[in-house]
């Protein structure tokens, strides 16, 4: 691929915030990597903490193992949206804005962004609330299981709101190239939930236990106090966007919406694959299968988190590339960040192939779930490479705004998924069927992206609407 250079300066460009200079000029490679080393570690420090989370409510016993696995793909969910899909539009809506000169409009994407995640809060903590309970039964979930599903789920969705308008400050610094405010929200986050977690599981003392609620109120907890820290901080004139407001335009909206609901939708199949394989699996094959597989599979939710830390730099870096006119160098940066996704994953999904019980071993003893899940991670592991290599490429989509044929592409991995699984329980096969369609889907999803990629047409993004170098954009 050509190494052409960034478009010679303008009096616009000579106007950037240093920060965004270094977006357009700076070697890819040690770039990335220095805006990825924050992310990937805050994603190792948070993935420990759902870890240990996951430890001391599996310690409550099966039931209360079943009924959080069956919270986590609405939870994790909600995490995608309002970080990796909404939150990516935002990033987009900066970076493009300030790649282009247009510092005032980022300021009002800011303020946008905060608006409609508060709104889009308020609706998914209603309807999970309202509607959870059928919800988790039409999952499998009954009994004991159901029990403790409703009462993490209670908490964890009532107090979502507080999530999306934290993530929505966040992804607006991250679209400015900031990836250490961000991320050190979440490392206070690890530092305090690490502890608060199993005191309010357990209780000590004259605190009483809450039981798995109590995993629930120890995220609701940091989300208040992430929150309230970004707002200030957004406030304050330390960034390079600030949050000041002004009345809402459809156009800072637009500019959201058209990356972030279509990754929005791209979020919502990924999880609906988790969720229709979990409850395929524990039709087929009852409560300890059920929590085999959402145990094993947690591990490859935790690869979302390590793409979003390889993906979530590709956001800024190519849409302030895109906004610019350097169509060629912000293709580099996307298959530069993807190969460094693929061999992360790939390791880690060889490992867990080789010896899948060193993972789920850490969250039961019981054997048929461990069966069940091993099953799952000899099959999936080895093709969770193409995995984070597509996740990584959707961030660039993102970033040059063009998510239509990515989600085609994402469409494909679904149906290939959801499908094949659904055949695998109405012809009473193997368990090991579902899995292998899971991880077909996983191998075509990246192999599509990347040669979706490779023929994408960004500078037809940049020429739809972007304010071109050399404009004020005001």
């Amino acid at each position: 691929m050509s190494t052409a250079a960034v478009p010679a300066p303008t009096p616009a460009s000579l106007a950037l915030d240093p920060r965004t200079l270094a977006l357009l000029n700076d070697p890819v490679a040690p770039l990335i990597l220095r805006m990825a080393w924050p992310n990937l570690a805050v994603m190792l420090l948070q993935a420990s903490t759902g870890l240990i989370e996951t430890y001391w409510v599996g310690r409550l016993g099966p039931d209360a193992l079943a009924g959080m696995a069956l919270v986590f793909p609405p939870f994790m969910l909600m995490q995608m949206l309002s970080v990796g899909a909404m939150g990516g539009g935002v990033s987009s809506a900066v970076a493009r804005a300030l790649g282009a000169g247009r510092r005032e409009d980022a300021d009002k994407v800011v303020s946008h962004g905060v608006a409609l995640f508060a709104g889009l809060g308020l609706a998914f903590s209603a309807l999970m609330l309202a509607f959870g309970e059928p919800f988790y039964r039409l999952s499998g979930a009954e009994g004991g299981a159901l029990e403790a599903a409703l009462a993490y789920s209670n908490v964890v969705f009532a107090g979502t709101v507080l999530l999306w308008v934290m993530n929505a400050l966040a992804s607006a610094l991250r679209g400015t190239g900031d990836m250490l405010v961000p991320a050190g929200v979440v490392c206070f986050g690890v530092v305090l939930i690490v502890p608060l977690s199993p005191l309010l599981i357990y209780g000590f003392g004259p605190l009483p236990g809450l039981g798995v609620a109590g995993g629930g109120w120890a995220i609701v907890t940091f989300n208040a106090l992430g929150c309230g820290f970004l707002l200030w901080y957004a406030r304050s004139g330390r960034s390079v966007v600030r949050l000041t407001w002004s009345p809402l335009e459809w156009r800072h909206m637009a500019e959201i919406l058209k990356v972030g609901a279509l990754a929005s939708l791209t979020s919502i199949q990924t999880n609906l694959i988790f969720i229709v394989v979990t409850a395929l699996v524990g039709h087929a094959a009852g409560a300890a299968a059920l929590a085999g597989y959402g145990t094993g599979a947690r591990l490859e939710y935790l690869l979302i988190p390590l793409a979003f830390g390889f993906g979530a730099p590709l956001v800024p870096l190519v849409g302030t590339n895109v906004g610019a006119g350097a169509i060629e160098r912000a293709k580099r940066i996307a298959f530069t960040g993807a190969a460094l996704a693929f061999v992360t994953a790939e390791l880690i999904g060889v490992a867990a192939a080789l010896v899948p019980a060193a993972w789920l071993s850490l969250f039961s003893a019981d054997a048929a779930m461990i069966d069940a899940g091993a099953a799952y991670l000899r099959i999936a592991g080895p093709a969770y490479g193409f995995f984070a290599f597509g996740m990584a490429l959707y961030f660039a989509a993102q970033g040059a705004g063009r998510l239509g044929k990515p989600l085609a592409v994402t469409l494909v991995r679904t149906l290939l998924a959801i499908g094949g699984a659904a055949l695998a329980f109405v012809w009473a096969a193997p368990l090991w069927t579902m899995f292998a369609a899971v991880s077909l889907a996983l191998v075509v999803y990246g192999v599509a992206m990347g040669l979706l990629t490779i023929g994408a047409d960004w500078d037809a993004a940049r020429q739809g609407g972007l304010v071109r170098p050399g404009s004020s954009g005001r």
